[in-house]
């Protein structure tokens, strides 16, 4: 077992893992209003295993070289990040405390979280591309009997940061006992959601 390997597989994992946006966004809401946090946590988790794995695979090569195809994951990336961002800003507008609505204010049934789940994974172009592309690219570089291991450390630190983030989040839902700060929390939201939308509209080129 190269450790080295690993260690680099994670090393990558957590440049891009870590950075905000809608999927992390979505693994927030859930622990926060502490609906089906494993289950959130675990769907996530699980997409970026079957990202990164087909992409080390070489899908990712295949990918960078169908520009045609990006742009459209785009278009319907653009759709779905609008769509989210502005429920959020209709929540800031009805904020409630958690405790009284707070299953509305996020996925409440296992089947929706799952769905969720693999939307916010796979109609994502930002995570794709960061997983199948830019992941599967490095780890194809990797001599052939190192890229299990390379994966092995990319697919654990995002097991790591999807199960840490949800239950930490969690344990912060008192935190949100006031209108208040959900206002605040769906307009951060809110406004993410739009500047991720700019930066997919532009990778549209339609504009």
């Amino acid at each position: 077992m190269s450790f080295s390997t690993i260690a680099n597989g994670a090393a990558l994992s957590a440049s891009l893992i870590m950075a905000i946006g809608a999927q992390n966004t979505f693994v927030l809401r859930q622990g926060l209003t502490k609906q089906h946090v494993f289950l959130t946590a675990l769907i996530c988790s699980l997409c970026d295993l079957v990202l990164m794995s087909i992409g080390v695979a070489g899908m990712g090569h295949a990918l960078n070289t169908m520009p045609d195809l990006q742009r459209w994951m785009a278009v319907f990336g653009t759709v779905f990040v609008l769509w989210y961002g502005f429920n959020a800003f209709k929540k800031a507008l009805h904020p409630d405390v958690l405790g009284e609505d707070h299953r509305e204010r996020a996925f409440g049934t296992p089947s929706k979280v799952i769905m969720a789940g693999l939307a916010f994974s796979l109609l994502n172009p930002h995570a794709l591309l960061d997983t199948v592309v830019l992941v599967g690219s490095i780890g194809a570089q990797q001599a052939p009997a190192e890229r299990p291991f390379f994966v092995i450390g990319a697919v654990g630190f995002s097991f790591i940061w999807f199960f840490s983030l949800a239950y930490g989040s969690s344990k912060l839902s008192h935190l949100f006992n006031k209108p208040l700060a959900w206002r605040i929390l769906d307009i951060l939201i809110g406004l993410m959601m739009m500047v991720i939308a700019y930066s997919l509209i532009k990778m549209t080129r339609f504009f």
